[in-house]
């Protein structure tokens, strides 16, 4: 069966119902990319602390180089195996540290992924959060340029994928934390992650992703199921290696003489909330005339439907129709075909 490439996202950092929690828009993933045969999607999709999972039909790439591919700057091509390298935050305590290494050196021994060497960066990253629990969450880093080197050394050792543990302030008994466990607001460090695999992305144009160094947190029985990923274990760093295992290389457009399994010019469709209709890559498929099927999945964000008039936005009221509309594209069926009632083809006039 042919295959309808399409882009699936969920905006990190502002409180999607269904994806803004760990790792609870995977379901969803497996189902859009069930129907279309080929789903690209970004780490806050995938990632589910110490939960995950390989799809054959899913492209994991990181939410930059995301944009990138819809504005055509780059192609992926599929590799069998990634050589990771892991950069930790010099500010991260040993015994957290210790804990990471050895969640590396289970995956490298249960999962067979290929964890090639780690760096600890010459300066503390220094992560600011900037975090409201009714808005966007955000932050800064300190001392990017610390990160990039460190980047630059693992490169220089043969690696082909990058993750990245920072330390994050310890805030687990914060209020936005606590309402975000409850499944009430905003993932409050997940907009600084996003700053942070931004970077490496950037400059050193690899696959990339980012887990958090917590101290662990007190029970919570009030707990929210679509957080209780983050509860498992001491760190959140397996799903960020099962999901660098085999992520795509990034191929820079125009390409010489490189294998490219998935070429911007091939996607048909992007599926994004209702309300985050402002992003790069959604605005670039309105440029290029792709089906933009916007689900309504509540959020922070308010750049909705109306605000545009383009003949290709689709809404649905969940991910199960978006499925259904993916399918039909896929297969060619002409989608008022099959609602009710039908209207009758219509004769056209002849122009003066």
């Amino acid at each position: 069966m042919e295959n309808s490439p399409t882009i699936f996202i969920v905006p990190t950092g502002i409180g999607c119902e269904v994806g803004g929690f760990a790792g609870d828009a995977l379901p969803t993933a497996k189902l859009l990319a069930s129907a279309s045969g080929c789903l690209i999607t970004h780490p806050n999709v995938m990632n589910g602390g110490t939960l995950s999972e390989k799809d054959k039909n899913i492209f994991y790439v990181e939410g930059y180089n995301l944009d990138r591919l819809a504005k055509g700057e780059i192609a992926l091509k599929r590799v069998k195996q990634q050589q990771i390298g892991l950069i930790f935050d010099s500010a991260i305590e040993k015994e957290i540290l210790v804990r990471h290494l050895q969640v590396a050196d289970a995956c490298v021994s249960t999962l067979g992924i290929n964890v090639n060497s780690y760096v600890i960066t010459k300066k503390p990253l220094k992560i600011v959060i900037d975090s409201d629990s009714s808005k966007i969450s955000g932050g800064i880093i300190e001392n990017p340029d610390t990160l990039i080197d460190a980047g630059k050394c693992l490169i220089e050792k043969g690696v082909t994928a990058i993750a990245i543990v920072a330390k994050f302030p310890d805030d687990s008994d914060s209020l936005e934390t606590n309402i975000y466990r409850e499944g009430k607001g905003v993932d409050p460090i997940s907009g600084v992650e996003a700053v942070i695999s931004h970077l490496i992305s950037k400059f050193l144009k690899v696959p990339c992703a980012h887990a958090p160094a917590l101290n662990p947190i007190e029970l919570n029985e009030k707990l929210d199921p679509r957080a209780a990923a983050e509860e498992i274990g001491y760190t959140f760093l397996p799903s960020v290696l099962i999901g660098l295992s085999n992520a795509p290389d990034i191929v820079e457009l125009p390409a010489k003489n490189e294998l490219i399994s998935l070429h911007p010019d091939q996607i048909e469709t992007i599926v994004v909330p209702n309300g985050a209709l402002g992003g790069e890559a959604v605005l670039a498929g309105f440029e290029k005339g792709l089906n933009i099927i916007s689900v309504k999945n509540q959020n922070t964000l308010k750049v909705s439907n109306e605000f545009f008039d383009y003949p290709n936005l689709f809404e649905v009221d969940n991910y199960l129709e978006a499925a259904g509309i993916i399918l039909a594209i896929k297969k060619g069926i002409k989608l008022d075909s099959v609602k009710r009632p039908l209207k009758k083809i219509q004769q056209c006039s002849y122009s003066d």
